[in-house]
């Protein structure tokens, strides 16, 4: 990428950003602008790489700092940065000059950033891998060279199929605006555990890879009753507010949650541990199904033991060595061919054979205005038709349909009369119903209104 000529302006002129002058000494920022109200400048500065954004002359790019707040809560990412000055009450015009992409005016990107990819006319994995010297894959197995002079390293091909064209920074900057000026959504869902300490099992995640994943697990956990919520060696840290997110209200859950260093540590307490997978170990464990485990497991915690349901990472499940810490084997019946579950859908199905045997199960939401429902025709306040409103329907019908000569062939009325009673009956109708349908007869017979027929 060029540089501007050192006569160019900066051309960020929204209502926070002023010109503020040309320096070109070590470092070569070309341009900066004062922030109002702000300690820091925004300064846009030249780098190997382009031109970035970056907050005073030696602080981090604009990125770095939507990062920190989007990863974690808002002060949370303050606090790691702990960046001199920059405060909630000073973080706004950082984030909306993100947000609005007011980059694309000074002609600048954020490392990580998918502009900067596009800048670079980076348009494909491949691109990506020939503008580096090396990709090291995992423990340094798998390398992949390129043609350019940095060395990056990626846990695993797949992860870096996922993350190559680099994060919609503005769009992170848009979301952590709108905490930042309304709060968090759903923050004001407290909810509580269904149960007391001890008398659900423990939900063990095995060292996730996204926050996403473990918020939708607490939401899974939380519509199903599984209450406790343990996360081993998460690798975005913990706490995370992207979890807090994707637990869409489910808080109790996230806010409870503990987090341990190793699964020794997460199961220690514990009495019994069931470990899922979707593949065969040879190991001399009793294997189970979704409705055996709950069997053993609410056996078990009747008795006052303490048990847990422990799940593997996204990518790769669980070790053959963590199952063997484990007491048994739980088996999801699904497609031979295509065995894989996403992690909260691994909890979901789990959860919901626990809450089948649950006495508080309940389908679907109790409100102040909804009340518990069992499964069946539900009447409300209505009531299913007396025979005797049925037969006086029938008597009915038959008598306009004599009238109008539906029954011809003669011979034929009583079985033609015959099926209709019939086929009326087996729909279960309610008085209302019955009503409805002697309105229509009489409708269809006579008119109404303006369709009234004369007299024959």
């Amino acid at each position: 990428m060029t540089a501007p000529s050192s006569g160019s302006r900066f051309s960020s002129q929204g209502s926070w950003l002023r010109q503020a002058g040309k320096t070109g000494h070590d470092g070569r920022c070309v341009a900066s602008a004062r922030v109002e109200n702000l300690l820091q400048n925004i300064v846009v500065a030249e780098v190997p790489d382009g031109i970035e954004p970056r907050l005073g002359r030696h602080g981090p790019a604009v990125a770095v700092i939507v990062h920190a707040c989007h990863e974690r809560s808002i002060d949370a990412g303050l606090a790691e940065l702990a960046l001199s000055g920059l405060t909630r009450a000073t973080l706004e015009p950082v984030l909306t000059y993100c947000a609005e992409l007011r980059c694309e005016a000074d002609n600048a990107t954020c490392p990580g950033c998918k502009r900067r990819t596009e800048a670079q006319g980076i348009h494909t994995l491949d691109d990506f891998v020939r503008a580096h010297r090396e990709v090291v894959v995992g423990d340094g197995a798998v390398r992949l060279l390129g043609e350019g002079t940095a060395t990056i390293t990626t846990p695993a091909l797949a992860a870096l199929e996922k993350t190559w064209s680099g994060e919609n920074y503005w769009f992170w900057a848009r979301r952590v605006l709108r905490k930042l000026r309304h709060g968090v959504r759903r923050a004001h869902i407290q909810g509580s555990a269904v149960a007391g300490d001890g008398e659900t099992p423990a939900v063990i995640l095995m060292e996730p890879q996204l926050a996403d994943n473990i918020g939708m697990v607490a939401r899974a956990c939380a519509n199903f009753g599984l209450d406790a919520l343990r996360i081993v060696n998460p690798r975005d840290g913990w706490p995370n507010e992207k979890a807090r997110i994707a637990a869409s209200g489910a808080n109790y859950i996230i806010d409870e949650a503990t987090a341990h260093p190793t699964l020794g540590s997460a199961i220690g307490d514990l009495n019994w541990v069931a470990a899922t997978t979707a593949r065969q170990r040879d190991l001399r464990k009793p294997v189970m199904t979704p409705e055996q485990v709950v069997a053993e497991l609410r056996t078990r915690i009747a008795h006052g033991e303490r048990c847990g349901l422990l799940f593997g990472r996204e990518r790769n499940g669980l070790e053959t060595d963590e199952v063997a810490n484990c007491d048994a084997v739980v088996m999801i019946p699904v497609n031979s061919r295509f065995a894989s579950l996403n992690l909260a859908q691994a909890v979901l199905l789990l959860g919901y054979a626990w809450m089948r045997t649950s006495p508080q199960a309940s389908l679907g939401r109790v409100t102040t205005y909804e009340q518990p429902v069992e499964a069946g025709l539900r009447m409300a306040d209505d009531r299913p038709a007396t025979k005797e409103e049925l037969i006086g329907f029938f008597e009915h019908l038959e008598g306009e349909l004599d009238r109008l000569g539906f029954f011809n062939p003669a011979h034929k009325r009583q079985t033609v009369a015959r099926n209709l009673r019939s086929m009326f009956s087996r729909m279960n109708v309610t008085e209302q119903e019955v009503r409805t349908l002697r309105g229509i007869v009489a409708t269809l017979a006579k008119g109404k209104g303006r369709g009234l027929k004369p007299p024959p």
